[in-house]
């Protein structure tokens, strides 16, 4: 098996990680990939951008790929996956069309209605429905959530506690073009409270294949203080997530996402991510992605008993069988995500990283903003640089392991949470 993976974060080594995990027959090759991809054993990185699509389909067709991952967002929404498919390649991801699920939250927010999948109660506009936009906050109390439509890296959230912050959120995204384009048009929702859990699934937009919850988390400080990252940690499973709560997430939000897409023309094959909030009224749908989460696949993919690479490869050829679930052990992963100076503003890139040859065998290291240079060094090359990752027998247990691995490894500027996971007695 010959596998093209498309993608230079972290999620893209643990796919790679998984890829190989159960059969020493198969071959990858990552693009762009990074410097953890870059020493596994049977793989290479070749230097394509993950969003060019003939690139891709240049590398998969040199490979004689028998299959492409698109891992990143904006290849998605960038037609990778239609590229591959027009070029006769198997494909795990979704057509441009249906990962508008993800690229667009203004689409996503009118499947949902049309799907009677429970979400916020919403509004959107351009600059010209500024006025509209700031009336709904006004009557929210301030209280609200702004989001740019398009892809913001994970960043175009603000979760406002105020008008004052409702405004400057809706400003930055019109006045200061923070986003680009991606925030020519701005959502305005009400904000949510309640406990937040991530539910993937795998579909090959009929069939769908629920992965182990997760939970992530995303402003950069302990206690979900500072501004909104790409993620900085995850763990599964959450406490009290039980198989009833996963059979509920699939009737009510997966598969009518999954069968309005369809009936719309956008089928939709590949992971479709389910962000929740489980409120005091019941579940209610944050958002949808278009692909594996990022850090969720971190500490999902270690878990897995299933081979997902079979899974990935049933999807794209529109054969995945029914059946509950991905079967997975009953242990608990944590991740820790590590980043680099200035993260998640301006990060710093060059700095020497030392210690991870001295990594216990038990904690996996997933390299994400990593690169190597001619003499081996392994420098930082981006935001978020490498997840750690431990299993326990409880998430107690993997999170003292993870912890406890953190000091050795060593990079200037280094900055990572210390609270992933701690908050998980009597969370549900």
């Amino acid at each position: 098996m010959r596998v093209l993976i498309a993608g230079s974060g972290a999620r893209e080594h643990a796919l790679a990680w998984a890829c190989t995990r159960q059969s020493s027959n198969v071959e990858l090759i990552c693009a762009p990939g990074n410097g953890g991809t870059a020493i596994m054993p049977m793989a290479a990185n070749v230097p394509v951008a993950a969003d060019d699509g003939a690139g891709i389909v240049a590398a998969a067709r040199e490979f004689e790929a028998n299959l492409v991952v698109v891992g990143p967002d904006a290849a998605l929404a960038a037609g990778v996956a239609d590229a591959c498919t027009a070029a006769g390649i198997p494909v795990f991801g979704p057509a441009a069309s249906a990962a508008r699920i993800e690229s667009s939250k203004v689409f996503a927010k009118t499947v949902m209605d049309e799907a009677n999948i429970a979400t916020a109660r919403w509004l959107s506009g351009k600059v010209t429905d500024r006025r509209r936009l700031l009336n709904l906050v006004a009557e929210l109390g301030g209280r609200c959530v702004v989001k740019a439509d398009g892809l913001a890296l994970g960043k175009g959230v603000f979760v406002c506690d105020d008008v004052d912050e409702a405004e400057a959120a809706i400003a930055a995204c019109f006045d200061e073009q923070r986003f680009g384009a991606a925030g020519n048009e701005v959502l305005v929702e009400e904000r949510l409270e309640g406990l937040e859990v991530s539910v993937l699934a795998l579909t090959d937009s009929r069939n769908i294949r629920v992965l182990p919850a997760a939970r992530d988390y995303k402003r950069i400080d302990d206690g979900d203080a500072g501004p909104n990252t790409g993620g900085m940690g995850a763990l599964t499973p959450p406490a009290g997530i039980d198989p009833q709560f996963l059979e509920l997430v699939e009737a009510q939000v997966l598969r009518p996402c999954v069968d309005t897409l369809r009936e719309l023309g956008s089928p939709f094959s590949g992971c479709l991510y389910a962000g929740l909030m489980i409120t005091a009224d019941g579940l209610r749908v944050l958002e949808f992605n278009a692909r594996f989460g990022d850090p969720e696949t971190q500490v999902i993919v270690p878990v897995l008993t299933d081979d997902l690479l079979t899974l990935m490869a049933d999807c794209a050829a529109g054969t995945l069988s029914p059946g509950y679930g991905v079967a997975a052990s009953p242990s608990s992963a944590v991740g820790v995500v590590l980043a680099a100076a200035g993260y998640p503003g301006a990060p710093r890139k060059g700095d020497a990283i030392t210690g991870l040859d001295q990594l216990d065998p038990s904690v996996i290291a997933f390299h994400a903003g990593t690169r190597r240079d001619a003499d081996d060094t392994l420098r930082t090359d981006g935001g978020r640089v490498l997840t750690l990752v431990a299993r326990g027998d409880s998430p107690d247990e993997a999170r003292q392991q993870v912890y406890g691995a953190l000091p050795g490894i060593h990079f200037e500027g280094m900055k990572y949470r210390g609270d992933i996971g701690l908050e998980q007695a009597g969370d549900i």
